[in-house]
């Protein structure tokens, strides 16, 4: 007989004292032996069975030394197997157990198999038991036997348990047959009154009151115990919940209030359920935003607060705490709180006993109080009330759900009509789409959407580009078209060894014209005109080629080995300048995107970023691109530094990629600066944001043709590699900017020289001037700056 004292933590106390006893075994084999029954098939065994039992009274009177399961563990084997019979025991999983001990004893062949296959270091454990709620349902069991008040607990012992040969975590529910167990009150034992079975009642999760109502060993458990377990890994009611939950749709509360039915065991059971939004922890903001309710009057549902309708223990509890509470009368609920408002919704909807389940997904979710009602008092407890536990997790799935589904259709508003939105102005949209879903819900006429406008924000605008990204393009797709040609012609002279055919030697004085026109430069249309004569007369030649030997079947597919496989051409050199482009992009996007988390705690502002050969960038700062947020002009003077600071930082991320780079990339770096605020329109055409009015599209003409001009006089670009160029049009920006060069050259960021530059007109556009400032690049003693010393540095200078 196997014997096995599971790997548990044992339980400090119980209300039993656990006695090993096979008393109704014996009594049960005895009435077999008597001659009443001497003409049963069983009687003769029996009776062998009574003798041998006989010699061994502790197996009757019973003993706590668990330890004699070992010494009588054949006599034990011998007598339990009426209850173990052959045939089942491939197919019952069963085991003899001592009640909360976890020592089991007796196990069927198919058990002894479970626990094999789940591996050696498995530790049979229940899964939702604590020590607390194991001691709790001991007392409910003493309460079912000895006092005859039946608890609907109900929650069963779950285990779960792995197979390792199929890879999969078996979920089994544990069913106890206490036939052959007696509990026995000894004198120590408090007489449990009707008042005492209420007052637990209302106290489930209150371990000392079952403790003084139940002490520590005030009970004796005699006999044993039959362990059945069912494989509950589909566990069909629950099942039926999660999907039901899951699917949603307009019978939701319909199909759910029939499976709690069910689950509960209340025929006539009610729910309903409210979604509040806003901050509940101040329930002055929070607002009813859906309710089907058994507890809210309608008004209530309409209302923007619930302070004053609920009692300050269920808003502490359920609102603030999101803790479930079960109100088991409603009528002494009404006395203790004077008769209040919610009181007499709970009378007015015929409830009896309720449970209160808030639901929140997670913090700053919404909360969803999912309401359980019965109209008769005591149905619905504490106790009961902990059988939701499992429903939990889904639960808060379907209310994520639920309020995604009502992000998402604001979130569809703003895709439809407006765009991604950054997170900064994203409360303007949702204000606009809110309206909008309002007006339609209303059905109201004529419902147009709300332009959005920002007004007086100061622009900030920012441009690293790649420096001869033309002409290092056109040179990669010359040297490809070089390679190929090459490729080309050295197939058709190996070709000539072995077939002297004129065709040969025409089609290689056509490929060495291309070549040399390649050579020279490449003109519009060269690369595709090239393409096309290789296709249409070079590759049926070398069809015809591969079939005249093998080696120059290999020689053709070292050539078609050479070309990209989608693209059919040679495409080394474009690699290699397109693989430095995207890594040079990559690394500067990803590193302003990272910087911009700091610049946004600092204050938040719109921002938007492009890749195109480089990183360009917009940003806009003012009071109107927030909400409950003051502004002031030092914000704006913060930002343009970090800006500086971070081109700086952007030159050195390029110059710590020259070793990484296939082909060497540099880049031309500047600031635009616009000194006067600006309104910026949202378009819902193009979806994207633009300066608006005439005279702000000046401010846009700058941005698209500075970094192509000229100093003044000269033919050397404004921007040039190794320096930042600072465009402006008034002194004072370009007072203010040489505040913030000194301060990066005293942090080593910058040079010493700087230029001061005018700039040649450009059309429609007079007047513009530069800062030019070369960059320090790769300088052990660049001091860190954190946002601390940009703020600091701002303030220090006063430049109100």
């Amino acid at each position: 007989m196997k014997i096995v004292s599971f790997n548990h933590n044992k339980l400090e106390e119980l209300p039993l004292k656990l006695t090993v006893s096979f008393e109704k075994m014996f009594l049960l084999f005895n009435k077999y032996a008597s001659e009443e029954f001497k003409n049963h098939p069983y009687h003769a065994s029996a009776h062998l069975m009574v003798a041998e039992i006989e010699k061994y009274p502790e197996l009757i009177e019973g003993f706590s030394d668990f330890s004699l399961l070992e010494k009588y563990k054949d006599q034990i084997d011998l007598l339990l197997e009426p209850l173990f019979p052959e045939p089942l025991l491939l197919n019952e999983i069963k085991a003899a157990t001592i009640p909360f001990s976890f020592i089991s004893f007796k196990f069927t062949t198919r058990f002894e198999n479970i626990l094999k296959n789940a591996g050696d270091n498995y530790e049979f454990t229940i899964s939702n038991f604590d020590d607390d709620l194991m001691y709790i349902h001991a007392c409910t069991m003493i309460l079912g036997i000895v006092y005859n008040y039946h608890i609907d607990l109900k929650k069963p012992f779950f285990f779960d348990i792995p197979n390792e040969k199929s890879g999969i975590l078996m979920n089994y529910r544990a069913a106890f047959n206490g036939d052959f167990m007696d509990i026995i009150a000894t004198e120590n034992a408090p007489k449990i009154t009707e008042e005492d079975y209420k007052l637990l009642l209302d106290n489930f999760d209150n371990i000392d009151i079952w403790k003084e109502k139940f002490p520590p060993n005030s009970y004796i458990f005699k006999g044993f115990g039959i362990m059945n377990l069912f494989d509950v890994t589909t566990d069909a009611t629950l099942s039926k919940i999660s999907n039901d939950l899951l699917r949603g749709g307009d019978d939701l509360i319909l199909d759910l209030e029939g499976h709690l039915r069910g689950f509960f065991n209340i025929k006539d059971l009610k729910i309903g359920y409210s979604v509040f939004d806003g901050d509940t922890k101040n329930l002055h903001l929070a607002r009813v935003r859906e309710s089907v309710s058994l507890i809210l009057p309608e008004e209530q549902e309409a209302s923007s607060s619930c302070n004053g309708f609920f009692c300050d223990n269920i808003i502490e509890s359920v609102f603030k705490n999101s803790n479930t509470i079960a109100i088991s009368d409603v009528e002494k609920y009404g006395r203790l709180t004077n008769y209040n408002h919610f009181y007499k919704q709970l009378k007015a909807n015929n409830v009896g006993s309720i449970i209160l389940l808030p639901i929140k997904a997670s913090e700053g979710a919404d909360l969803a109080i999912l309401e359980i009602a019965s109209p008769r008092p005591y149905e619905l407890n504490s106790i009961n009330q902990s059988k939701l536990t499992n429903l939990l997790p889904v639960l808060r799935s379907a209310v994520e759900r639920k309020s995604k589904e009502h992000l998402n259709i604001l979130e569809a508003t703003i895709q439809e009509h407006y765009t991604s939105i950054h997170p900064s102005v994203k409360w303007r949209f949702s204000k606009a789409a809110e309206a909008h879903q309002r007006a339609l819900l209303n059905k109201e006429e004529n419902i147009e959407l709300e332009e959005i406008v920002f007004k007086d924000v100061y622009p900030l605008f920012g441009q690293s580009d790649i420096k001869g990204s033309s002409i290092a393009r056109n040179i990669a797709i010359k040297d490809d078209l070089i390679t190929q040609l090459s490729l080309a012609i050295n197939v058709l002279n190996e070709a000539c060894k072995f077939e002297k055919l004129p065709i040969y030697d025409e089609l290689i004085f056509r490929i060495k014209e291309y070549l040399n026109r390649v050579k020279k430069g490449l003109n519009a249309g060269d690369e595709i005109g090239i393409l096309d004569f290789l296709k249409q007369d070079i590759y049926p030649i070398f069809n015809h080629i591969k079939k005249i030997n093998n080696p120059l079947s290999k020689l053709v597919d070292v050539y078609i080995n050479r070309l990209d496989k989608d693209l059919k051409v040679v495409y080394e050199k474009r690699k290699e300048y397109e693989n430095s482009v995207t890594l040079l992009n990559d690394k500067l996007a990803n590193f302003i995107d990272t910087k911009q988390d700091e610049a946004q705690a600092m204050y938040p502002h719109y921002f938007e970023r492009y890749k195109t050969d480089g990183v360009e960038y917009n940003m806009y700062i003012g009071k109107s691109l927030v909400e409950n947020r003051d502004y002031n002009d030092i914000y704006l003077y913060n930002l343009r530094l970090w800006q500086l600071q971070l081109m700086c930082e952007m030159e050195n991320v390029v110059y710590n990629l020259k070793d990484k780079m296939e082909h060497q990339l540099e880049i031309a770096s500047l600031v635009l600066v616009h000194s006067n605020p600006l309104a910026i329109r949202f378009r819902m055409d193009e979806k994207q944001f633009d300066v608006d009015g005439a005279y702000n599209i000046r401010y846009e003409i700058i941005k698209k043709r500075i970094d192509k001009s000229h100093i003044k006089g000269t033919n050397e670009r404004i921007t040039v590699p190794g320096k930042i160029a600072i465009i402006y049009s008034q002194e004072k920006d370009a007072i203010e900017y040489m505040k913030y060069i000194k301060y990066l050259q005293s942090k080593k960021y910058l040079l010493a020289t700087v230029e001061k530059l005018d700039i040649e007109d450009l059309q429609g556009i007079t007047g513009l001037k530069a800062l030019r400032v070369a960059v320090n690049y790769k300088n052990p003693s660049q001091e860190k700056i954190t946002m601390n010393d940009l703020m600091n540095v701002i303030k220090s200078e006063n430049l109100n």
